[in-house]
């Protein structure tokens, strides 16, 4: 394991912030956020100098500094309640990068051909090597989310799909599938896409490596996905094809298939057990005890993404996700200099949530504050894509009783509302899901979620690219409406008179 991060000029500086009263040049109403200020938050963060932001890397170092001191010279606190560690939540990763890969296959003794380009492979060591007849396990789990197969020591080709089995049966997710799989013994599990789905795509995010947290580091010896055409050579052998098998396995009565194919699977893969770190800062509250409101956004990005050859190699990750980095940076100034608040208010930049939403569930799992002290969490990711005045959408609209109020707060500042659950669509593929899901009321709300079309030009062009870059182009009105908007919202939630959460029933 690499060092905790540790800035050795912070302690100093947090101390100085800690002496000030927070609220000693309070102002009843601080003028609102400006574009210049969010601008000038996403040049710093996104610029060449941070190297993209990948965790464990030089980059990281600058951002946690960044964060941290800048957080600290408005006033705020260290959010960790740890001395050990102030400021910075230790996140400890496993990173695994394949480098090279061989599968060849045989039918009793002969060679069968299988497209080279057709199966990607990572191992869980830094060498891996298995043999053997693979098992066909249709979904893998049975209705109860069980494995009903014997599949120690085999390996086991399963379907990604995720199907609503009969009677509104929902099978656990792919990844979940596949640690149950491993967990059972399966010395490799070769996952078949979904028809349709972009093979190019997932078999670059496989060459770019995975990062698990240590904590759920649970896998086979070796993993990795099989394109369709090579899918049906193998099922061929045994007389099935993709659809057969797709058919098979939704039946009630499916039992695993061994497939007549000898296959035998190499692979090696660079393997790095390192920390990276959630920065996490608070606004205390005059009334200690009364709960607290979490503001949080995702630090990181992919870092220098591309080999040497190319022209421009770092992901600089603008939009996604300095942009909502600047926001949070905003808001803290903004609400340090105002009036103090009733509850605590903190707020995280977490790590690694472009691999998984890593950072946040890990804090979920290790609060710095208690989960059921959480009166709100406010996700703030991806918001610098709308021009100002968009209507404010919510992701998590209808799941947990607060749309009315975002509503006539948004209302409120003269902002229209998309009142629609499209945005829900994106519920699980941002940080606030990994809080929800222990029962933390979780709400992103702004304008980038409330025009698809602009959304889905950002993410079919620009998304975990290069040219993620601070330019004239980029609309900046939006994240500014967005950031005051947060200002108000965090205002309300931390006011004890306005808002009192519903019982949980815990």
């Amino acid at each position: 394991m690499t060092k905790t991060f540790r800035h050795p000029a912070l302690t100093a500086l947090a101390l100085a912030a800690s002496i000030l009263p927070i609220a000693a040049q309070a102002q009843d109403k601080p003028a609102p956020i400006s574009e210049s200020e969010v601008r000038a938050h996403i040049a710093t963060l996104a610029s060449d100098a941070f190297e993209g932001r990948g965790p464990g890397s030089a980059g990281e170092t600058k951002t946690l500094d960044y964060l941290a001191k800048t957080w600290a010279s408005y006033g705020l606190v260290s959010g960790t309640n740890d001395a050990a560690h102030p400021w910075f939540q230790p996140v400890p990763l496993v990173e695994r990068k394949p480098y090279a890969q061989a599968v060849s296959a045989s039918v009793r003794g002969k060679p069968l051909k299988l497209a080279e380009d057709g199966v990607a492979l990572s191992g869980r060591n830094p060498t891996d090597r298995v043999t053997g007849e693979p098992l066909f396990v249709g979904f893998g789990v049975n209705l109860q989310g069980k494995v009903y197969a014997d599949v120690k020591g085999r390996i086991v080709l399963m379907l990604a799909d995720e199907p609503v089995i009969e009677g509104g049966v929902k099978l656990p997710t792919s990844r979940e599938r596949q640690k149950l799989l491993a967990g059972a013994g399966a010395v490799a599990v070769l996952v078949v896409p979904p028809p349709g789905a972009p093979w190019g795509g997932m078999r670059s995010q496989i060459a770019t490596g995975s990062m698990r947290l240590a904590s759920d580091d649970i896998g086979a010896p070796i993993g990795g996905l099989v394109r369709g055409d090579v899918a049906d050579t193998l099922l061929r052998t045994a007389r099935l094809s993709v659809l057969d098998a797709q058919l098979r396995a939704a039946n009630l009565d499916f039992a695993p298939v061994t497939l007549p194919v000898m296959l035998d699977l190499a692979t090696s893969t660079q393997v790095r057990a390192f920390e990276s770190h959630n920065v996490i800062g608070k606004i205390p509250g005059a009334k200690p005890g009364s709960g607290a409101v979490l503001l949080l956004g995702h630090w990181d990005h992919f870092g220098i993404c591309r080999s040497e050859e190319a022209e421009d190699r770092i992901c600089n990750g603008a939009v996604d996700n300095a942009s909502g980095m600047a926001v949070l940076l905003t808001v803290a100034e903004r609400l340090a200099r105002g009036a103090q608040m009733d509850r605590d208010v903190y707020f995280m930049g977490t790590t690694a949530e472009e691999r998984g939403l890593l950072g946040a569930y890990y804090f979920a799992d290790n609060p710095v504050v208690p989960l059921k002290d959480i009166v709100v969490a406010l996700n703030v990711d991806t918001v610098a894509i709308a021009p100002a005045g968009a209507p404010v959408a919510l992701v998590g609209r209808g799941e947990n009783g607060l749309d009315e109020i975002v509503d006539k707060i948004a209302t409120g500042m003269g902002r229209k509302v998309d009142t629609d659950k499209e945005a829900n669509a994106f519920i699980r593929r941002q940080d606030g899901w990994a809080l929800g899901a222990k029962g933390v009321k979780s709400i992103m709300a702004g304008g980038s979620f409330s025009d698809m079309a602009l959304l889905q030009a950002f993410l079919t062009t620009v998304y975990h690219q290069p040219d993620d870059e601070l330019t004239d182009k980029v609309p900046l009105g939006g994240a500014t409406d967005d950031a005051n908007l947060h200002v108000e919202l965090a205002r309300y939630f931390a006011d004890t008179a306005k808002y009192t959460p519903a019982p949980t029933g815990d």
